[in-house]
């Protein structure tokens, strides 16, 4: 079988547990690229932290960020796809998460500028407290004070969200997101959809919540019908719960020796951890 397209999830796949992208992953991917497969990052990463990550590897890769909500060019910052939010679910899912106790997080794109500019952000949240750490809690407060100058206060957050909001998300213990995202699909079944994750720079569970159908599978599956490239002919690699779409619906789907037990049940094979360069080896059987 000849493989035209390669999606690559980053946390867990892409880089060690030491969050390095290894030389002999960069080259790997390289050679896929000299080969003619379109390689795709695809991550619950924001466009900010794996922008980095693409510029580095020297080639021409677009990145599905968050999830599968947004989708970017790289080299111009172009947006190729965005999920829409309807008005009314950021407002019902906004008054879940506060009758919860939890602060909601709500991210726009910020299409053409990057971190560097004075001007850029990426979230609202809905009070000064929240970005001083103050209101932000024990489980934000660890992501506020990484994150927080990349984020704006919308005072009325909750009751009139600004409208290019594309995703979402609060944290918690693993326990008290689960009760979340039940809660959202007990008050609007097949409204959203969310993920209970855990990201490896914090000690929380992340909910994130998106539009149902966004996920990492629907965004690639967009860009390789802009390319005239089958399902059939995707390989889709990753280690969390949020790879387990893509792995299941590509032409060949493939888990990490890391990967939960989940993911490794929905894969085709398994690859070496990311410790020890799986991609390496993904890349030798797509060339063979």
């Amino acid at each position: 079988m000849q493989y035209k397209l390669l999606a690559v999830d980053i946390d867990g796949t892409l880089v060690n547990s030491r969050d390095e992208l290894t030389e002999p992953t960069r080259e790997a991917l390289r050679r896929a690229a000299a080969a003619g497969i379109r390689v795709v990052l695809a991550t619950g990463r924001r466009y900010r932290r794996s922008r980095p990550l693409v510029e580095s590897l020297g080639i021409d890769a677009p990145l599905v960020t968050a999830s599968g909500t947004l989708v970017k060019n790289p080299t111009d910052h172009g947006t190729l796809y965005k999920a829409e939010f309807r008005h009314e679910h950021i407002i019902l899912a906004s008054r879940l998460m506060d009758r919860f106790g939890y602060q909601p997080i709500w991210f726009i794109d910020r299409d053409g500028v990057g971190p560097r500019d004075k001007e850029y952000f990426e979230f609202y949240c809905s009070c000064p407290e929240v970005l001083t750490g103050e209101a932000a809690g024990p489980d934000l407060g660890q992501y506020i004070a990484s994150n927080g100058r990349y984020g704006r206060v919308w005072p009325d957050l909750i009751e009139n969200p600004p409208a290019e909001i594309y995703t979402g998300f609060t944290m918690g213990s693993f326990d008290q997101m689960t009760e979340l995202a039940a809660a959202l699909e007990e008050e609007a079944s097949g409204v959203y959809h969310t993920h209970v994750i855990r990201s490896p720079k914090y000690v929380p569970f992340l909910c994130e919540i998106s539009p149902a159908g966004a996920t990492k599978w629907s965004a690639i599956h967009r860009l390789a019908s802009n390319w005239g490239i089958d399902d059939s002919s995707i390989c889709a690699v990753g280690d969390d719960v949020n790879d387990i779409a893509m792995i299941r619906a590509s032409g060949l789907g493939v888990a990490m020796e890391n990967a939960l037990p989940a993911v490794k049940e929905a894969a085709d094979r398994i690859a070496p951890g990311h410790d020890h360069d799986g991609l390496v080896k993904v890349v030798e059987w797509l060339l063979c």
